[in-house]
């Protein structure tokens, strides 16, 4: 049986539980399974995405449709009973995509989802600009922040892009979309998700002030430093770790490392993730479960797991999502409108 806990009684209202109806998943999976490989005409896919996700129940539909366009939303849905691959092939062992996946359900799940939050999009230094990421161990990335990892925790973090602006916060994702293939072999990986607004209940006010002041500075993501920089740290300018209204309030922290520029902001900064292991909502993904993540109202982790690279090992496909593409235009490609430098 799936578990969804707390590590302690978070604000219910910061996660939204979505359960389609199996009549719905029986019909979706038909369609999706009809489907080909759909990146190849994305936009023609995203377009037949939205008919056969606009089949849901309109109470469904709206759930899904409300978590990315409202303010006062939970900031993770839990989704589940969706369709999957009859045939699920074995996990891929090097972080790229699978070469043996006959059918395109769980690809056509990610997308159809992220569609209805925004627009997926790729960048160059994730994944090679790929839009459908699959999150698996490597055996060199066993003990990195990154989603190659397995040994480590993975702390609590956004998805950053890094951008020659020198605000790591700027171009990332509004929205992450994560589901499940294959868990892992003792079904114990878990996801978490810290809400902002469990996080700023949970700090008092001198904690809350120095977030809010910029003592802070993001390191690019672990793919940006193997690939791009060599290994060396690539930071951010300085910046608050919090911002927003204090109902609604914004963060960002990167997996890969917030090198803090005072004594006091490195205590408080420790105090941060403490505070997302108290509030965070955890959840165990099996096949047929997605999590919607909403990148700018909270952090996510992942727990440590055992690797086996066996071809059996925990497989999950990633989206990045932006509610719009017009503000990072500057960073466009020719010849692919979706993906960015």
């Amino acid at each position: 049986m799936t578990v969804l806990t707390a590590s302690r009684i978070a604000n219910p209202a910061t996660l939204a539980d979505i359960v389609i109806p199996d009549a719905a998943r029986d019909a979706m999976g038909t369609q999706l399974a009809a489907m080909p490989e759909p990146t190849a005409r994305i936009d023609w896919a995203m377009a037949r995405f939205h008919q056969i996700f606009a089949t849901l129940p309109v109470e469904v539909l709206q759930q899904i449709l409300d978590f990315g366009r409202h303010s006062d939303t939970p900031g993770v849905g839990y989704v589940r009973n969706l369709p999957v691959d009859a045939v699920v092939p074995p996990t891929p062992g090097d972080g790229g995509p699978s070469v043996g996946k006959p059918s395109y359900v769980a690809e056509g799940v990610l997308l159809g989802l992220s569609g209805l939050l925004g627009e997926p999009v790729g960048f160059l230094t994730e994944k090679q600009g790929q839009l459908v990421h699959d999150v698996v161990p490597v055996p060199g990335g066993a003990k990195t922040q990154t989603n190659q990892g397995s040994t480590v925790f993975l702390n609590f973090h956004n998805d950053i892009v890094h951008d020659s602006i020198g605000r790591y916060d700027v171009s990332n994702p509004d929205f992450l979309v994560l589901s499940c293939l294959r868990a892992d072999h003792e079904g114990i990986a878990a996801t978490y998700y810290a809400d902002a607004r469990d996080i700023v209940a949970a700090l008092d006010d001198q904690a809350l002030e120095i977030l809010r002041s910029p003592l802070f500075r993001l390191n690019a993501p672990g793919s940006y430093v193997r690939d791009v920089a060599g290994g060396g740290e690539v930071l951010s300018d300085p910046v608050p770790i919090l911002s927003g209204p204090q109902e609604f309030p914004e963060i960002a922290v990167s997996a890969n490392g917030v090198r803090a520029m005072t004594s006091g902001a490195q205590t408080v900064l420790d105090r941060l993730q403490a505070a997302c292991r108290e509030v965070s909502h955890q959840v165990f993904l099996r096949p047929g479960q997605a999590l919607l993540i909403n990148n700018r109202k909270g952090l996510h982790a992942r727990s440590q797991f055992t690797a086996r690279y066996d071809g059996e090992d925990r497989w999950l496909q990633r989206t990045y999502v932006r509610r719009s593409q017009w503000t990072i235009r500057y960073r466009a490609t020719e010849g692919n409108r979706r993906v960015h430098h």
